[in-house]
């Protein structure tokens, strides 16, 4: 059964879905979305490495950041990061598919603290981030 929390979570990621245009060109996939928590993939293409042939670590961010971004939009008030940092574990290559998956840690008044790991299919974790959000105020689903 779904529930109304749910479904606002739902109607959340799919308007800012609509006009996420970087995360849908690096494309990323919004597997599940529901009240504070989000879980994204993304395959590294070769133009995502470096020069060391791994996947660059700014992309491996911009996954966990917009995982981020769907968790602390959940609840119909838009939200940003405030701050963010990530600890990189262990590499990615091309072919690798990338799951980043978003965990809500604390919500008070404006801000928030969100956990994100991101990890290799098999489970691997190869990079750990974590989001500090604030409210800006305004709604992100629109109401006729």
């Amino acid at each position: 059964m779904t529930s109304s929390k749910d479904n606002t979570a739902r109607a959340c990621a799919d308007a800012l879905w609509a006009t996420d245009n970087a995360s849908r060109a690096l494309g990323m996939q919004l597997i599940s979305v529901s009240p504070g928590n989000a879980e994204l993939s993304m395959t590294v293409r070769p133009e995502m490495t470096n020069g060391h042939g791994t996947c660059h670590g700014g992309f491996m961010f911009t996954l966990a950041d917009s995982a981020f971004a769907f968790a602390c939009n959940t609840y119909d008030e838009r939200t940003v990061a405030q701050h963010a940092q990530i600890t990189f574990i262990a590499p990615a290559k091309t072919g690798d598919t990338l799951i980043a998956k978003a965990v809500e840690r604390s919500r008070t008044g404006r801000s928030g603290i969100y956990d994100i790991t991101v990890t290799l299919e098999s489970g691997e974790q190869i990079a750990e981030f974590r989001g500090h959000s604030r409210t800006i105020g305004g709604s992100i689903i629109e109401t006729s």
